[in-house]
């Protein structure tokens, strides 16, 4: 059987302001390797939205998530109907924090996000950057983190995993990232997908069984990405 995946990008002429877009090509790459068909299609301003079974949305500038703001209103019913249908998401940084319920910046601007996280953010005079290491079910995930915004979960949404090293959501509780079905958000730039291929993997598998029943993705030689992520968790570790 012939596998095959539709992957939208939210936004990538506005919100990809740290390379997020390694994601996609991280995603489209594995897919290739395994001859599994990967359509990849961009939505931005003014555009409908399209059905996909995968939903990337990257980070950026306050100005900008200001902007996408008010259009990601109107695609809000689409893409937490998508969401609830069992389509995955995933959200870094300026994209998590209009997936949540507002982000109120620094100078009292209250950005309305669509909900899909029930959680917030507030702008902070600390600027939170560097490598981030989180512990998380899935395993060790690696990235870098780079906002001054604080978030705050609500009490029934589950964490995407605990800060060993960094500041994940708000430097206080220890949580990073949020997970509400198939949908994650984390602060965890860098790109987040090519120094942890098993991440990868593992949305690529859900995408996959939801549309074909359960399936084993055939391995792949990893060792360059491992070798990435390795590098990535030793600096993290070796920082104060």
């Amino acid at each position: 059987m012939a596998y095959q995946l539709r992957i939208c990008h939210l936004y990538p002429d506005l919100m990809d302001t740290y390379g997020d877009k390694g994601n996609i090509i991280a995603i489209q790459k594995r897919c290739q390797w395994r001859n599994i068909q990967a359509h990849f299609e961009s939505c931005s301003i003014g555009d409908k939205l399209p059905i996909a079974d995968i939903y990337f949305f990257g980070g950026g500038q306050d100005k900008t998530q200001t902007i996408v703001g008010k259009d990601l209103q109107k695609k809000a019913t689409a893409l937490k109907q998508a969401i609830e249908q069992g389509s995955a998401l995933l959200s870094i940084c300026g994209g998590y924090q209009l997936l949540q319920n507002y982000f109120k910046t620094l100078d009292g601007t209250t950005i309305k996000g669509i909900g899909l996280f029930d959680a917030y953010t507030h702008g902070s005079t600390v600027r939170m950057i560097g490598n981030l290491l989180i512990d998380t079910e899935y395993g060790q995930l690696v990235g870098f983190e780079n906002h001054s915004g604080k978030t705050y979960l609500g009490k029934g949404l589950k964490p995407l995993g605990e800060v060993v090293k960094g500041f994940g959501n708000n430097g206080e509780d220890g949580t990073e990232g949020a997970v509400y079905k198939n949908a994650f958000g984390c602060y965890l730039h860098g790109s987040l997908l090519p120094k942890n291929p098993h991440f990868a993997d593992f949305l690529i598998s859900k995408t996959l069984e939801r549309k074909y029943g359960k399936i084993k993705l055939e391995p792949l030689n990893d060792s360059i990405e491992w070798q990435a992520h390795k590098s990535a968790v030793k600096q993290t570790r070796s920082k104060r």
